[in-house]
C-alpha cells in the first residue's frame, strides 16, 4: 500500500498561495501536486481560522520586543552611569592617596631631619 505524502507547512503555503493569489483552479493544483482537492480546502479553512491568532501573536511578540528594547536601552544607561560614577570615585581616592601619601613623606621626612641636626 502506498503512503500519503505529507506537506510541510511551507509546501502548504507554496500551494495555498498558487490557490489564492494566482487563482489556479484546484482541479490543477491537485494534478500539479498529487492531492486529493479536499486538501487544499482544509488547507485554505485551517488558514483562514487561524489568521486572526497568528497576528494578535504578532503585535504582542512586537509590543514585547519594544518593551524589552527600551529596558535594554534603560539598563545601559544605568550601567554607564555607575561606570561614570565608579571612575570620579577611583579618579578622587587616588588622589586622596596622593595627598595622604604626600604628607606622611613630608612629615616623616621634616621628623628625619630634625632628629638629625
Amino acid at each position: 500500500m502506498k503512503q500519503k505524502k505529507r506537506y510541510t507547512p511551507e509546501e502548504k503555503s507554496i500551494i495555498l498561495r498558487e490557490y489564492l493569489e494566482d487563482k489556479t483552479p484546484i482541479s490543477a493544483l491537485s494534478e500539479k501536486y498529487n492531492l486529493h482537492p479536499n486538501a487544499i480546502y482544509v488547507w485554505k479553512k485551517q488558514l483562514f481560522e487561524n489568521a486572526p491568532q497568528s497576528i494578535v501573536k504578532t503585535k504582542h511578540i512586537e509590543k514585547t520586543k519594544s518593551k524589552q528594547e527600551q529596558r535594554i536601552a534603560d539598563l545601559e544607561a544605568m550601567l554607564a552611569k555607575r561606570e561614570n560614577l565608579i571612575a570620579e570615585l577611583a579618579s578622587e581616592l587616588i588622589e586622596e592617596k596622593k595627598r595622604a601619601n604626600g604628607d606622611n613623606f613630608a612629615t616623616n621626612g621634616l621628623n628625619r631631619m630634625r632628629g638629625t641636626k
